[in-house]
């Protein structure tokens, strides 16, 4: 099973504390780690966590650049854990622009995780559904190709091996897609939890599963 996740509300978590917007996306960074696990525990196979998109470029330049050390010093703390519990971590996105020992930490962890076989976690960075069409495109016109279908589209495609996701998974009330894996869910389920990410627990992940269990997958059919 395939679950993704759009963390958001970490922003408006700290506002409502009197806290720095920082420090909420450092308790969302540590709810990831945690829900990374339950998601383990409960038998998902895969699961892509929305961490950084190609409109986020547009925050105050403070801000992000926290976003990108927070994800180079989390990653380099938590990758012998994540080896330990047989999980595979790759990143999604584009790499133009990142700053370079982002790009390095990037290669780094895909190397270093790579024979993780109990679960993948893909981290989308620099991300955007729209971005990542237009990136497959350009591609394929640069092969020279003139007609493609899904199956030789899908090969284009940042990570073409990740199975569409069963299930989508979006916090803080807010009911849109975000411009994130476009082309892979056009059939997934859409789950909308109510909390601000860092308040997201693991009642609400077995909600948002449950929650998927009762749904009707016809895609298209009957």
């Amino acid at each position: 099973m395939h679950v993704a996740i759009i963390m958001d509300g970490n922003g408006r978590w700290a506002k409502e504390r009197g806290l720095p917007r920082i420090e909420g996306h450092r308790k969302g960074a540590e709810k990831a780690e945690k829900v990374v696990e339950w998601a383990a525990d409960l038998g998902v196979n895969y699961i892509s966590l929305y961490a950084f998109s190609t409109e986020n470029w547009k925050r105050p330049w403070d801000e992000v650049r926290f976003l990108f050390n927070l994800f180079v010093s989390f990653v380099k703390r938590k990758v012998q854990k994540m080896k330990d519990k047989g999980v595979r971590i790759k990143i999604m996105g584009r790499r133009e622009g990142l700053p370079e020992e982002v790009l390095e930490v990037w290669d780094w962890v895909e190397k270093e995780t790579k024979n993780g076989e109990r679960m993948t976690v893909v981290i989308a960075l620099n991300y955007g559904g729209r971005a990542e069409i237009l990136d497959a495109v350009n591609k394929i016109l640069k092969d020279g190709i003139e007609k493609v279908d899904e199956e030789s589209f899908r090969k284009y495609l940042y990570i073409p091996e990740l199975p569409d996701p069963d299930l989508v998974i979006r916090t803080s009330g807010e009911m849109r897609i975000s411009n994130f894996l476009l082309w892979q869910i056009a059939y997934s389920e859409l789950v909308f939890i109510k909390k601000y990410w860092p308040d997201f627990e693991k009642e609400d992940l077995i909600y948002a599963l449950e929650e998927f269990s009762k749904r009707q997958r016809r895609f298209g059919g009957i």
